[in-house]
């Protein structure tokens, strides 16, 4: 039995100082825990960095309200309303609080279960997901055998299985003029950025751009620059601004050119993605 007791629940109102040595000692407590599974609550202000760290077990991150971006040695990875991120045990991994945030982690021993994902990613929560991360917080931390928490962490094991991945991870490259230039374009993106323009500024040829680019983030220019988009579009949309306002700000000449992209990144237009979520917001929890 683990010898520290950090609180269950930490609310937003306690300073920054504070907040970071109480996760510090939820990092220490989570490597003596026993039990599959560990579910905890954290309200964040906004602002707020949780410094790199890692643990020995794999998170699923849930940001229940407000949106979060998770930095690794890969990338920059967004987590908007109603979805989760998935970060395998021993990955570094640093958070940033943008708007007031309440999360749920569940944390998963790595001998859970049979076939845990091993590779970083966002996913989207069933509603069934959804309600088993709500029990879950509330239950034992390592309930008995036939209890009802431990038939909650049996089927929350079976559901991860059924989380469907969304492409709103956004890898970084390495190689700092590249870099320079992707951080820029997330400042302030705009569809209409080219191959060509961005070559141009590195003094490299189309051709050896592109297979640059692509070496450096497993992704081609475009697709990069339609997640890189969708970034800056899903919080907008989320605080409930209008899909014509979002479009337009971001550079597309109209609301069908940006909805078509959303759909081909996301699967459903704007406003479905966007009644979706207020539906899963006004949920009972």
């Amino acid at each position: 039995m683990s010898s520290i007791t950090p609180p269950r629940f930490m609310p937003a109102s306690i300073t920054g100082d504070e907040l970071e040595r109480l996760h510090e000692q939820r990092v220490l407590w989570l490597e003596e825990i026993e039990g599959p599974v560990v579910a905890l609550p954290t309200e964040y202000p906004d602002g707020h960095l949780v410094p790199r760290h890692s643990h020995s077990r794999s998170q699923l991150l849930y940001a229940l309200a407000g949106v979060v971006l998770v930095t690794t040695d890969a990338g920059r990875w967004m987590v908007p309303p109603e979805h989760a991120i998935w970060l395998p045990a021993g990955v570094h991994h640093a958070v940033e609080i943008l708007g007031a945030v309440s999360m749920r982690s569940i944390y998963i021993a790595p001998d859970a279960t049979i076939g845990l994902p091993t590779h970083l990613h966002v996913v989207a929560l069933t509603d069934l997901m959804r309600c088993l991360i709500v029990e879950a917080v509330i239950s034992d931390d390592n309930p008995p055998p036939g209890s009802r928490g431990a038939l909650v962490t049996g089927l929350l094991l079976d559901e991860l299985h059924n989380l469907p991945e969304r492409p709103l991870g956004l890898p970084f490259p390495a190689e700092p003029r590249l870099s320079a230039l992707c951080r820029r374009f997330v400042e302030k993106p705009s569809p209409h950025a080219t191959i060509d323009e961005w070559a141009a500024v590195l003094a490299m040829s189309r051709r050896s751009f592109t297979r640059s680019f692509q070496r450096e983030t497993g992704l081609s220019f475009s697709v990069w620059r339609q997640q890189a988009c969708l970034f800056a579009a899903l919080p907008r949309l989320a605080d409930g601004e209008p899909v014509t306002s979002v479009a337009l700000d971001l550079g597309y000449e109209s609301v069908p050119a940006f909805t078509t992209m959303f759909k081909r990144m996301l699967g459903v237009s704007p406003r479905f993605y966007l009644s979706g979520t207020l539906a899963q917001r006004q949920q009972p929890s």
